[in-house]
């Protein structure tokens, strides 16, 4: 049997005036699979997340996200679909005048919370997201308080505790230095097997895509120039694929570390 696709993209179009950012772009994203979106700066990576979160209208193609076409969905059925498709910003986006835990109850009040809602029931849910990111001990803290990595691992919480089917990552290890990036990257991991988890990860950090990716698209002059394993494209002799790895010689394949452990 075929596995499911939970975000079906077909024949993607968006351009801003003559820069033609996206060109007839057609990917897939199965269920339970990391799939990283690998591209240069401006290539439109980020245009592609806002297109599939419907920040941004595309000129022409389709995007079927959990098999429903949203491109015709108006404002409550965009809001509607993006319980279900959470998304942890590249900045982390915290309230900086919130406590951890006014940040992760911000979700809830907003698609979830009732006013007759047990204060017991929010609390056991804001503490089971900060245990997955092993950050329990933080709740009463602010923002200020935290470390980058303990940041992006908030953000990661209040991403999860509305328990999305899909969560898309914006350069989940940017700014981070590489022990932090490494761990944020197992973090990632640790949440699909957990969850069985659906993801699409946009970077250029080969460290975190060979840790996290089940599969890899090459976002290249617009198009899905070329997908596979990062084993299978890091061996590629396409010279437009080679320049992404060439530099990152020293990097091994996820699956071939493991095996020395």
């Amino acid at each position: 049997m075929e596995a499911r696709a939970v975000i079906d993209i077909d024949k993607l179009n968006k351009s801003f005036g003559d820069n033609h950012v996206l060109k007839d772009f057609s990917m897939k994203l199965y269920k339970g699979e990391n799939l990283v979106v690998l591209g240069k700066s401006g290539s439109g990576k980020s245009v592609l997340i806002k297109c599939i979160i419907g920040l941004m209208d595309p000129d022409s193609g389709t995007i079927k996200v959990l098999g429903e076409d949203i491109s015709d969905y108006d404002r409550q059925q965009l809001d509607k679909m993006r319980v279900k498709v959470g998304f942890l910003f590249q900045s982390n986006a915290l309230y900086d005048s919130m406590t951890v835990r006014e940040n992760l109850e911000f979700p809830l009040r907003r698609h979830w919370m009732k006013e007759t809602q047990e204060r017991s029931e929010v609390d056991a849910l804001v503490m089971d997201a900060l245990e997955d990111v092993g950050l329990a001990h933080t709740v009463d803290m602010m923002p200020a308080e935290l470390s980058g990595g303990m940041r992006k691992r908030i953000a990661l919480a209040r991403t999860l505790i509305l328990k999305p089917e899909i969560i898309l990552y914006d350069e989940p290890t940017t700014g981070l230095d590489p022990i932090t990036g490494r761990e944020i990257s197992e973090l990632i991991l640790e949440v699909q097997e957990k969850y069985n988890a659906s993801s699409i990860i946009i970077s250029h950090d080969m460290n975190c895509i060979s840790i996290t990716s089940n599969r890899v698209v090459m976002l290249i002059d617009g198009k899905c120039y070329e997908e596979g394993a990062f084993s299978e494209l890091r061996k590629s002799k396409d010279e437009k694929v080679r320049n992404f790895f060439i530099s990152d010689s020293s990097i091994k394949d996820k699956k071939d570390e493991n095996q020395t452990h």
